[in-house]
């Protein structure tokens, strides 16, 4: 017999073990949830629709109706004052003047000889 022959052999063997395995002992019950196949969504906007979930009703923050990617909007959405601090940050560092690499070499240069 040739290798695939009896890899072959083995397969079908095991195959046959764990389908009497299964009779035997029997399938779980009860392992899936229940499937809502009209489950209403409702988004923090107004928008309603059906979709099939695991839950009767589902509550949104942004759905297609009001997301900016799907109505050409751009809005920023501040967590905590992010986009301030952002804002913030950016600003000190366009109002800081840059040194050229010149201009720091003497500057170490000036407090190495003080």
């Amino acid at each position: 017999m040739s290798t695939l022959n009896v890899i072959n052999h083995y397969m079908v063997k095991y195959r046959q073990i764990y389908k009497a395995m299964l009779n035997f002992f029997g399938m779980k019950k009860d392992t899936h949830p229940q499937y809502y196949s009209k489950a209403m969504v409702k988004c923090v906007c107004g928008n309603s629709f059906t979709i099939g979930s695991t839950k009767p009703e589902l509550k949104i923050e942004i759905c297609s109706n009001c997301h900016p990617f799907y109505t050409g909007k751009s809005k920023i959405t501040d967590m905590a004052g992010r986009v301030e601090r952002f804002k913030a940050r950016n600003a000190k560092k366009t109002e800081a003047p840059l040194r050229k690499k010149t201009e720091k070499k003497a500057a170490k240069k000036a407090k190495k000889i003080k």
